[in-house]
C-alpha cells in the first residue's frame, strides 16, 4: 500500500499547481479547520452507533464507508448516501488517502489495528473502538505509532469522557477514601455464547456477506453462522472474551485513577465442564463461560493494588457496609474500590461514584472540581480534538496501556487449562500448555514478555495469514 500511496501523493501533488479549491472560487466549500474528513470502516453494529455520534456532533463529512456485510453496513449506508461504499478497506486507502483527515474503526476485535495501522501510518487521525486491539503486541504498537505521527487519537471506551471517572479521579486525588489496596470490577458478560469446542461444519457463505475478508489477519477456515453476527466476541482468534469487551469501561476507572500502569501478575480460575468421566478446562480455542481474574500492580501512588475481575454471573464479595436493598454497581457491572478510610463503589461506564456505608454521602462535601468535563459526547470530544488539535481522554497513549492490562487477564484465562478424572488423578500428558489448572503468569511489562511460563509468551502477538502482516 505504500508504493501506491506514494504513486498517489506524486500525481495530487503535480496536478496541486493547476487546481483551484472551490471555496477561492465563491463555492460553498467548507474550510477544512471547520470540517473533519472521515473514512469509517465496520459500520454496523457498534461501528454504525459511532457513525450516528460522529454525525450528530456536526463538522464531519463522511467520505468513504465500509463494511464486510452489506446488511449490517446498511443504516450507515442510508445516513450518508453520497459516501463511497465498500467491502475492502484497502480500496478506501488506495482511492482516498488524500481525501481524508482520519480513520474510524468499529470492526471486530481481530483486525482493529489491521485496518487502521495503514492510516495512522499516513498521519491520519483514528478512533478505534475497545479494546483497541486484539493482543498486546498489537496495543504497544498502536501507542507508539500515535505518538510517533503525532496525530490524534481515542479509543472507543465511552465512559472515559463521562464525569463519573472526572468526580472519581478528584475523590481518589483528595484522599476521600485513603490509599487503595483492593477494587474488585465484575460485568454481566458474555451475553453471547462462550465455552463453544471447534467448529469443524462449514454452510454456505451469505451473499451478503465477505467471508474471506471478514477473516483478515486470522487463519482461514469455513463460514458458520455460530461466528456472526456478535457471536465472534467468545473465539479467541477473533474476539477478546468477556474481559476483553467490558475491561476497557469497567476496569478504566481504577487503572486511570490509580494509576496501575502495567500489571506485574495475573491468576484465572475459569469454569470447569463436566464431561462423562471427565472434568475439564479446555479453552485453548474459545473463551470460558466465566472467569474470575486476579491482576495485581505497583501503582506509584497506592502502593500494591490487587485488582479482581468476575464475569458470567460470577460476583465479588460483597462489603458489609452494603445494607439490605442497596446494589452494588448496576446491572452491567461495575467496581468497588476498597480504601485505608472508606469504601467507593461506581457503576459500569464509571457512572454514580458513592460511599460506603451510604450515610457517609449525607454530609459528604465534595472535593472541588479540578478536571475539566467533556462537553460533548466521546466521539465528538475527538472530532473537536482533530480539528483544534486537543487532547482527549482516551488517547492511545492511554488507551493502549489500559488494553495492554486488560489483555493481560486474557493470558491467565488461556494458561487455566486441565483435565481430571472423577478421582481428582491427572489424565496422562492431555495438557496442550503442559501444565494442569491454574497458573500465576508474571509479566515484565517494559519488555513484553512472561517471564515463567514461556508458551503464555505464543499469546502476546497472534500469527498472522499471508498477506494481513502488520
Amino acid at each position: 500500500m505504500k508504493r501506491r500511496s506514494f504513486i498517489k501523493k506524486s500525481a495530487a501533488a503535480s496536478a496541486a499547481f493547476s487546481i483551484v479549491p472551490s471555496f477561492v472560487l465563491g463555492g460553498n466549500h467548507i474550510p477544512p479547520s471547520d470540517t473533519l474528513y472521515i473514512a469509517a470502516v465496520g459500520v454496523g453494529g457498534r461501528g454504525g452507533g459511532v457513525v450516528r455520534d460522529l454525525t450528530n456532533h456536526g463538522k464531519v463529512k463522511f467520505v468513504a464507508l465500509c463494511d464486510v456485510d452489506d446488511t449490517m453496513g446498511a443504516g450507515s449506508y442510508e445516513l450518508h448516501p453520497k459516501a463511497k461504499q465498500y467491502r475492502d478497506f484497502r480500496k478506501i486507502y488506495d482511492n482516498h488517502l488524500n481525501d481524508i483527515d482520519a480513520i474510524m474503526v468499529g470492526t471486530p476485535d481481530h483486525t482493529h489495528a489491521t485496518i487502521a495501522l495503514p492510516f495512522m501510518r499516513e498521519k491520519k487521525h483514528a478512533y478505534v473502538e475497545k479494546p483497541l486491539t486484539h493482543n498486546i503486541y498489537e496495543a504497544r504498537l498502536m501507542a507508539e505509532t500515535a505518538a510517533k505521527q503525532g496525530i490524534v487519537t481515542q479509543m472507543g471506551n465511552q465512559g472515559a469522557s463521562g464525569d463519573g471517572i472526572r468526580i472519581a479521579q478528584e475523590w481518589i486525588n483528595a484522599g476521600v477514601i485513603g490509599k487503595v489496596h483492593r477494587v474488585d470490577c465484575w460485568t454481566n458478560r458474555p451475553v453471547w455464547p462462550q465455552g463453544f469446542k471447534h467448529i469443524t461444519e462449514g454452510q454456505t457463505i451469505p451473499d451478503h456477506l465477505d467471508w474471506d475478508l471478514w477473516l483478515g489477519p486470522a487463519a482461514t477456515r469455513p463460514y458458520n453462522e455460530n461466528y456472526l453476527p456478535f457471536k465472534w466476541r467468545g473465539f479467541w482468534d477473533f474476539g477478546t472474551g468477556a474481559m476483553g469487551d467490558m475491561g476497557c469501561h469497567i476496569m478504566e476507572t481504577p487503572f486511570k485513577t490509580l494509576d496501575l500502569g502495567f500489571p506485574y501478575e495475573a491468576e484465572a480460575s475459569c469454569t470447569t465442564i463436566w464431561s462423562g468421566d471427565f472434568v475439564e478446562a479446555d479453552y485453548a480455542e474459545a473463551c470460558p463461560p466465566s472467569s474470575i481474574v486476579r491482576l495485581k500492580f505497583d501503582s506509584p501512588t497506592q502502593g500494591d493494588v490487587s485488582l479482581n475481575w468476575y464475569d458470567g454471573g460470577i460476583m465479588p464479595d460483597l462489603p458489609s457496609e452494603l445494607k439490605d436493598g442497596e446494589k452494588p454497581g448496576d446491572g452491567g457491572g461495575g467496581s468497588i474500590f476498597y480504601g485505608t478510610d472508606g469504601i467507593m463503589i461506581t457503576d459500569t461506564y464509571s457512572r454514580n461514584p458513592r460511599l460506603l456505608p451510604s450515610e457517609r454521602m449525607k454530609d459528604f462535601k465534595r472535593p472541588a472540581e479540578t478536571i475539566a468535563r467533556v462537553k460533548t459526547s466521546h466521539a465528538g470530544e475527538w472530532i473537536e480534538a482533530c480539528l483544534n488539535n486537543k487532547p482527549t481522554s482516551s488517547p492511545f497513549s492511554y488507551g493502549g496501556p489500559l488494553t495492554e492490562a486488560v489483555l493481560m487477564g486474557n493470558l491467565a484465562i488461556k494458561a487455566f487449562q486441565y483435565k481430571t478424572l472423577k478421582d481428582g488423578k491427572k489424565v496422562g500428558d492431555w495438557d496442550p500448555y503442559e501444565y494442569p489448572g491454574r497458573r500465576t503468569i508474571k509479566w515484565d511489562g517494559a519488555n513484553m514478555r512472561v517471564t515463567n511460563y514461556e508458551a503464555a509468551n505464543a499469546w502476546v502477538k497472534r500469527a498472522y495469514r499471508e498477506g494481513w502482516e502488520l
